[in-house]
């Protein structure tokens, strides 16, 4: 079972660091290998306990548990992501979609993870490339949503959206949301953009804003590759993120290529893991 274990944050504040003193303190308790990323030993500075580099972390550990809500989770996932490393979250944001242990329930949830009772999910990662003039000058993972948007001005902008190489259409809008079942629930949500189950082979593209009231989301197979031609004439009227993170201003002509990458995160939850509850709770359904 689990034996060295790296605690991860990107968040300060008292309840984080009084979190983070709780875990580590229990996992020290039952004689495992306890360490901190950099964050977390900035948090912690009288603690003792080894901090590992970024570049440290997959050899260092056989699980990460991240601190936070899932903007930290989507940092452990980042360094996580060439790796098979398990991770557990443990919320202390606000919605708490990926991070979905309790704080107040650390000690109970753990016991139960660390004797073998629990249930593990892989999901897929999205792999960016951005193609300029015949040469890449961008590579990206993401796990929740690639996203082309406006940038810099009060005007539309123009995408043209291919699937497999077939043509799907040419739009004016605030921009493209291309998600995974993970990112369903995330900015492609507020977009008017469907729920996927996180089983689902399947990505969604949901446009931003567009001008023609039809354009509406498409859900496609999670083996297609879709490839965006950006047709707006000025540099940085268009940006690319990827997981929120900015990652290049587009100029016309460029070609944004979003495929599923081949390695997978692998989250661990609690053994009554339930997504349905999760959505009920998080958006407030009856």
């Amino acid at each position: 079972m689990f034996k060295k274990i790296v605690l991860i944050t990107n968040s300060g504040g008292a309840k984080i660091i009084e979190t983070l003193r709780t875990v580590a303190e229990y996992l020290q308790a039952r004689g495992l290998d306890v360490m901190l990323d950099r964050s977390c030993a900035a948090l912690l500075p009288d603690s003792g306990l080894r901090t590992v580099s970024n570049s440290e972390l997959p050899d260092a550990c056989d699980m990460a548990i991240a601190v936070g809500g899932d903007g930290t989770m989507l940092k452990a996932v980042h360094l996580l992501a060439d790796h098979h490393i398990p991770l557990l979250g443990i919320n202390r944001g606000h919605l708490g979609f990926l991070a979905d242990i309790p704080a107040e329930s650390v000690a109970e949830h753990l016991d139960q993870i660390l004797a073998g009772n629990y249930v593990e999910d892989e999901r897929f990662q999205l792999h960016c490339q951005v193609d300029r003039d015949n040469k890449t000058i961008i590579n990206s993972d993401a796990f929740n949503d690639v996203i082309i948007q406006r940038w810099n001005i009060a005007k539309l902008i123009q995408l043209t959206t291919y699937i497999n190489g077939k043509l799907v259409n040419t739009q004016r809008s605030d921009g493209l949301i291309i998600a995974s079942p993970t990112g369903s629930t995330a900015y492609a949500l507020s977009g008017g953009g469907p729920i996927l189950h996180p089983d689902l082979d399947a990505l969604v593209l949901v446009p931003i804003c567009p001008h023609t009231l039809s354009n509406r989301p498409i859900v496609i197979a999670g083996d297609n590759t879709i490839e965006v031609v950006v047709g707006t004439p000025e540099i940085d009227n268009a940006r690319l993120t990827c997981d929120g993170e900015i990652k290049c201003e587009l100029a016309a002509g460029d070609r944004v290529i979003v495929r599923k990458k081949a390695n997978k995160i692998r989250l661990i939850h609690p053994a009554d893991h339930d997504h349905f509850s999760i959505l009920r709770a998080k958006l407030n359904w009856g």
